[in-house]
């Protein structure tokens, strides 16, 4: 139970303590700032408290969003402050000087208002939500009284928490095609005490049961997979929508929502895989290409983001350019819709896998997201070496953490630490493309179990170490995660393919997608602020670099059947260990209480 301490001389009429009640607040009275302070002390240290002003006029969404968002430690509106347990600090030590500095005396004025002045200069930070036309006020008079009524009746309450229920950018096929109607199952869910982590594991269920149908091979199955992809796209609106109308946000709704939907999606692309092979249509490479191409996009937006996010002197023509053109609507749309987010993605794969083929859809698919991926990426180059941006520590370590360097990468980083120093500012993405190349085409054009592998492999090592060994705040040393990622996976798929024996290329996606899911966990760990997964992991599963060699001496040493049974069983290994250690993580209490907002592509 949280507590409301309505605070100043009640108003006959009023129903904000009835609203409060509502909320889940119980709610107590106080005459005084002494009274108030009280109030505040015999609290539990483990509840969540607000200060209201008992003339506090308002909708009661814009008490709900800020009094009851569980993301922020302290948050107001005006005539209300709340702080959770690990805000209440502050506020009682803001609460114990305006009783000192009032003397106890009735109030007159708000206090809310005055602790909210207190806590801003101490430097605390207060999340003050967006009421856009919600009322929140303390009327000074009768007539402002009057007036704050009457634009209370003026605003549809439910319409705005409705509206604001749908993310504010979204892809066009989202906007007009999903959440004009998935807001309202939303509500639906809401008024029936469903939460998001429900609606988020039946988008999941929904999905792997479409995976399941398109295993089938049959044109019935393909139809139904098709529809059951949308569906469980409409549930994965409607599980955002949710957190945000009723303000359910989590720890593990953060973690679900985060990783479900790559789940989603590749388990799907394996279920089209395996429909295509009981007609005799072996498109597990494609399936594969896919899985690496749309992961690699996605770091390439979370290293680009991650390499801005707190630059300075962060500014450039193209960037100017850009904003321009948002200013005309239409092309707003187009830029989106271009590089295929993941609204338009499900829905072009939904319609091909019910009207084509599992290879016409996987062409489709490869040719949509490497026009996507060339259109973004080179947009973000032409940003990067035309702005002037001074990257910060915080945001080279993110990258570094990206990079997701194992013992070996990081023992040659710390050796050529010295000599890096005079090398030009562009090295690091070169080396990282030069060594992930050798190791890629070598394994492409020897045959397999072919030593020549090892030696790139071990190239690709050294240079993996060259790219990390100095910070990554050059213009362009956001692309060195991307390019290690698409080395790793590359390699992986290329000798998957080399060994041609039934097996290796569905062994090999399973290794990808357990090493994509460790990265995945990385990026909504930095997200959160959280920091990235501990060095034990890192060091256990061998880093890039320790998987690429590894898995170019399994491919030299083994047969092709036993090389399939070597991924196999490193797949599980890795899965097993990634997917213990994030559980552990996304549950526990230090995991930050997010929900997922951003959508990577």
């Amino acid at each position: 139970m949280s507590t409301a301490i309505l605070t100043g001389q009640p108003v006959p009429g009023s129903s904000i303590e009835a609203d409060l009640r509502s909320l889940g607040f119980d709610v107590r009275s106080a005459a005084d700032t002494a009274e108030a302070e009280t109030l505040l002390a015999a609290v539990p240290g483990e509840e969540r408290v607000a200060l209201v002003d008992a003339r506090f006029v308002g909708h009661v969404h814009a008490l709900r969003l800020g009094l009851t968002d569980p993301r922020f430690p302290l948050a107001a509106i005006p005539g209300a402050v709340t702080a959770q347990p690990t805000g209440r600090q502050a506020l009682t030590r803001a609460m114990a000087r305006e009783n000192s500095a009032g003397g106890g005396t009735t109030l007159v004025d708000s206090l809310a208002d005055r602790i909210l002045t207190a806590l801003d200069t101490d430097g605390t930070e207060v999340h003050r939500p967006e009421l856009g036309s919600l009322v929140a006020t303390v009327p000074a008079d009768p007539q402002a009284r009057n007036e704050a009524r009457q634009a209370l009746t003026d605003v549809d309450d439910e319409a705005v928490r409705l509206k604001s229920a749908v993310k504010s950018r979204d892809g066009f096929f989202t906007t007009y095609c999903i959440s004009p109607y998935s807001r309202y199952i939303a509500r639906w869910c809401a008024r029936r005490g469903l939460t998001p982590n429900q609606v988020t594991t039946a988008s999941l269920i929904t999905a792997l049961i479409a995976a399941a149908c398109a295993a089938t091979g049959t044109r019935g199955g393909f139809v139904a997979a098709g529809v059951l992809l949308i569906a469980s796209f409409v549930l994965d609106c409607t599980d955002g929508q949710l957190a945000r109308y009723s303000l359910q946000y989590s720890t593990l709704g953060a973690w679900l929502d985060a990783t479900f939907d790559r789940a989603k999606e590749y388990a799907y692309y394996a279920g089209l895989a395996l429909g295509a092979a009981r007609g005799g249509d072996d498109v597990w490479a494609l399936a594969l290409g896919a899985m690496v191409l749309q992961t690699c996009r996605h770091v390439v937006d979370f290293s680009f983001n991650e390499a801005n996010h707190d630059a300075t002197a962060n500014t450039s023509p193209t960037a100017a350019l850009s904003d321009k053109l948002d200013s005309v609507g239409w092309t707003v749309w187009v830029r989106r819709m271009i590089v295929l987010p993941i609204g338009e993605r499900w829905a072009m794969i939904a319609v091909l896998t019910a009207a084509t083929t599992p290879r016409i859809t996987f062409y489709a698919l490869l040719i949509g997201c490497a026009f996507a991926a060339t259109y973004t990426t080179a947009g973000r180059v032409l940003r990067s070496l035309t702005r002037k941006a001074r990257r910060t520590d915080r945001a080279a370590g993110a990258l570094a953490d990206l990079a997701d360097s194992g013992p070996l990468a990081q023992g040659f980083a710390e050796a050529l630490k010295k000599p890096a120093r005079g090398l030009p500012g562009f090295t690091a993405p070169v080396v990282a493309l030069l060594g992930g190349l050798a190791v890629v085409l070598t394994g492409a054009l020897t045959g397999f179990g072919a030593p020549w592998v090892i030696v790139a492999a071990v190239v690709y090592v050294l240079t993996s170490g060259l790219a990390v060994a100095r910070p990554l705040k050059g213009a362009l040393d956001w692309l060195v995660p991307p390019l290690l990622r698409a080395a790793e996976y590359g390699t992986v798929l290329v000798l998957a393919a080399r060994a041609d024996v039934n097996g290796a290329l569905p062994a090999a996606f399973g290794l990808v997608a357990a090493v994509a899911y460790h990265h995945y966990d990385t990026v909504y760990r930095i997200r959160g602020n959280a920091g990235a997964p501990p060095a034990w992991l890192v060091r256990s599963i061998g880093g890039h670099e320790g998987r690429t060699l590894l898995v170019t001496v399994l491919a030299a040493l083994l047969t092709a059947s036993q090389f399939t049974v070597a991924l196999t069983a490193l797949a599980v290994a890795v899965a097993l260990v990634v997917l213990v250690e994030s559980i552990r993580f996304w549950v526990s209490a230090g995991a930050p209480a997010v929900h997922d907002e951003g959508e990577p592509a």
